[in-house]
């Protein structure tokens, strides 16, 4: 005798218990603890993207720029090469953990000095990041994370990459991160202020704080504008 063959279930009834499943899956992510930020690799090279067209506050300077950024933390500094728009000079962002900074090009330059080092690499995992929930940037999902009530840091979620940080203070700096590499290095005479950064005793007199006097000052104001949040940033992160 053939076995009894039971019609299948409607496809109502499949769909119901699909959408049960999913539903119960959802509630038990939302009922975990939230994800943590993945901290920084101890070196790292990244290409970022910054369009400050519309935010009179930080774009003294020419607003479209494209950034490398290579931390170090192992050696304590952190550098920012800044490309503008058609530019041929790019300018140095150079800031060592002693809190002192040099922004300069082939001709000019300016040294400023704050009273916090560079950031670390657990200045978001290490506490006081509010987790966001997840969000969608430029096609990419990810983790976003809230710290000190003025940025918000976007991770992908699949990989814990960085893709983007906005500063929501009066500058509204977004940058966007293009490429991410762990691990490079930036051979060291890169990181050496030129010759012109430091002035003798004569030339020194009547400028005061380091600054060497310059037709570019407008560009230097922009380029300082988010080293000094990342500064702040890294303060938040010693406290924390």
């Amino acid at each position: 005798m053939a076995p009894t063959r039971w019609p299948p279930p409607p496809l109502l009834l499949l769909f119901l218990f699909a959408a049960a499943a999913a539903a119960t899956a959802t509630t038990e992510d939302a009922s975990g603890p939230p994800p943590s930020p993945t901290p920084w690799p101890e070196r790292f090279h990244a290409v970022m993207f910054t369009n400050l067209t519309n935010y009179s506050v930080a774009s003294t300077g020419p607003p479209l720029r494209i950034t490398d950024l290579y931390y170090d933390w192992p050696r304590r500094r952190n550098l920012n090469l800044v490309r503008h728009q058609l530019s041929a000079d790019p300018l140095y962002d150079v800031e060592w953990n002693n809190g002192t900074s040099f922004y300069f090009n082939s001709s000019t330059c300016r040294v400023e000095r704050f009273p916090v080092g560079v950031l670390p690499p657990w200045w978001l995992s290490g506490g006081g990041a509010e987790y966001m929930g997840r969000g969608v940037t430029g096609g990419i999902e990810c983790h976003v994370w809230g710290k000190a009530g003025f940025i918000v840091y976007y991770e992908e979620a699949s990989t814990g990459r960085p893709v983007r940080w906005n500063f929501i203070d009066v500058t509204g700096i977004e940058q966007f991160v293009m490429s991410f590499e762990p691990g490079v290095v930036l051979e060291d005479a890169q990181w050496q202020a030129p010759a012109h950064c430091f002035p003798d005793d004569s030339e020194e007199q009547g400028k005061g704080n380091g600054h060497v006097a310059s037709s570019s000052d407008e560009v230097w104001d922009g380029l300082a504008v988010a080293s000094r949040l990342l500064r702040k940033l890294a303060g938040t992160a010693a406290t924390s």
